[in-house]
């Protein structure tokens, strides 16, 4: 008896170990706007999960400095937490941006150097931001991105998407973050048939400027892709987190895109 409680146990801890938990979230110009009240609540809505990916940091001053002060914020929550944050992207001043990524480094550990796809930084306005991790001997590579806005077509830059499993063939690639463009697009199709397939289906992310009937939320735009014979599915959600406040207005002080998470294993 007491041989299989030990098994179980030991069961338990490693499989909790091996399941990692994802969050995605365009934070709406995060940067020196973002008040400490602002970061605090960042930090409370995020705290929970493993990796957190972040589009929408502001490029010059405050933006870094931003990124720095919520790792410092989730670090005294009792968690060790860790954070890389992109160069700005190689798009016009104008829509130039950081990404970044934030880590519990009891979960997960950065491997290697963290980067921007420079390859297609003449026709990808904010080139994806890469970093792998090791999670229990296993990596995965995460690829943030922020597309351009809907009116701008995004679908031209997301065709580009197709060639990264090739390219970078030997990495285990997880591509999250805002499309601007729902998963049913055709220009995802080719991805699909290479058995990327999209976390969410109708599930809208960005909150409109007023609640209709309770209806708050506007587009499709956020996901998370993965290659399904290489993860385990478990869990996956959105954060309402706009129900926390009196109005839209007052959420969207925060953001105007809800954070996505995933929770998954690798095979």
């Amino acid at each position: 008896m007491k041989n299989i409680l030990s098994f179980l146990i030991l069961f338990f801890t490693v499989n909790s170990f091996s399941q990692i938990k994802i969050l995605s979230w365009n934070i709406e110009n995060l940067g020196k706007s973002k008040t400490e009240s602002d970061l605090n609540f960042t930090a409370n809505i995020i705290q929970e999960y493993d990796i957190i990916a972040i589009q929408e940091v502001v490029a010059g001053y405050g933006g870094a400095q931003s990124i720095a002060k919520l790792a410092g914020i989730l670090n005294k929550k009792g968690t060790k937490w860790d954070y890389s944050i992109s160069d700005p992207t190689s798009s016009s001043s104008y829509k130039r941006e950081r990404y970044a990524f934030l880590w519990k480094t009891s979960r997960v550990k950065l491997q290697g150097s963290t980067w921007l796809e420079k390859k297609y930084g003449l026709v990808i306005d904010r080139e994806p931001y890469f970093a792998t991790f090791k999670i229990d001997k296993k990596v995965i590579t995460l690829v943030n991105f922020h597309a351009i806005t809907k009116s701008r077509q995004p679908e031209t830059e997301i065709k580009y998407f197709k060639f990264l499993p090739q390219e970078y063939s030997n990495l285990n690639l997880i591509i999250v973050g805002d499309f601007n463009c729902p998963q049913s697009h055709t220009v995802f199709n080719p991805l699909k048939k290479m058995e990327y397939v999209p976390v969410f289906q109708n599930q809208k992310t960005t909150l409109k400027q007023k609640c209709k009937n309770d209806n708050c939320l506007a587009s499709e735009f956020d996901n998370i892709f993965y290659k399904k014979n290489t993860l385990n599915y478990i869990d996956s959600g959105v954060i309402s987190f706009h129900k926390k406040f009196n109005s839209l207005k007052e959420a969207r002080k925060i953001s105007d895109h809800i954070p996505i998470w995933f929770e998954f294993s690798i095979k």
